[in-house]
């Protein structure tokens, strides 16, 4: 009785999870700008729309330029704080490290607020790179998250033998570490790009004349006859974040089987 409740409970959350987003597809093939059922037809023409609107052009160069730069940095530092975490023992370790990881907890209106203060106390204008700065900023404790769980994995004793062999503590880094955290390097840069890319409300509060797309999307819902385009551009991000967060996952799955750790679960 309590095992088949579980399962109702499990399919109704999915189901109230999921739904708006099994409707978001549906909606975007359907040949209305009115949003509701029945539905008048299937078309794609939503779709054609998009190349013909420079500002979302514009708009989507912004993102990826911002999810690019942000998944590189956030994973450069991710690499930096896993390896100390999981290799060496400091004073004030953990402490240090919960508070790297805070964002994780933190409400991002606040996170955001907090950073916009501080960048007007600070005279800095607003605009890509302080929406990077915001990004990478919860980015990094995902990717610290993912890489933490590679290094601990490896064999420590691989790194031992290529010094005890006469290379430095770098090459060792570069020809034995990176190679075999690899599969989490790519993990991490994938998971910090499609954070970027979606993320809304830091990029509204710290975005300049630029918006991204998150926020092109949101100004684009003030006007009706929009609305279809902006669900067919909803269906393409969410089949990419969809694609995105798999490659991801086999990455995270193929790293920990190379180092021959166990799988403590992931994204999917």
């Amino acid at each position: 009785m309590k095992g088949g409740g579980l399962r109702i409970y499990a399919v109704l959350y999915l189901v109230f999870l999921y739904a708006p987003i099994v409707l978001l597809p549906i909606f975007a093939f359907n040949d209305s700008t009115i949003i509701a059922f029945p539905l008048s037809g299937f078309t794609t023409k939503w779709f054609g729309e998009l190349a013909d609107i420079p500002a979302l052009h514009g708009a989507v160069l912004n993102s990826l330029m911002i999810a690019i730069t942000t998944s590189l940095l956030a994973t450069t530092l991710g690499i930096c704080a896993s390896r100390a975490s999981a290799r060496y023992a400091f004073p004030g370790k953990k402490p240090i490290m919960g508070f790297i990881m805070l964002p994780l907890v933190l409400p991002e209106i606040i996170v955001a607020v907090a950073l916009l203060v501080v960048l007007l106390a600070l005279g800095l204008p607003l605009g890509a790179w302080t929406v990077i700065l915001g990004h990478v900023l919860i980015c990094t404790p995902f990717s610290i998250a993912i890489l933490t769980s590679a290094f601990a994995n490896m064999d420590r004793s691989l790194e031992e033998a290529a010094v005890d062999l006469g290379e430095t503590p770098w090459s060792t880094f570069r020809l034995i570490t990176l190679p075999l955290v690899m599969p989490g390097i790519i993990s991490s840069l994938l998971i910090s790009f499609t954070i970027s890319l979606d993320e809304f409300i830091i990029a509204f509060f710290l975005t300049g004349t630029e918006p991204t797309l998150p926020v092109y999307l949101w100004s684009q819902l003030r006007f009706p006859q929009k609305i279809p385009a902006v669900m067919a551009l909803g269906t393409i991000l969410v089949a990419l974040s969809v694609l995105l967060l798999t490659i991801a996952e086999y990455y995270r799955r193929r790293g920990v089987a190379r180092a021959g750790g166990k799988d403590t679960g992931g994204f999917l």
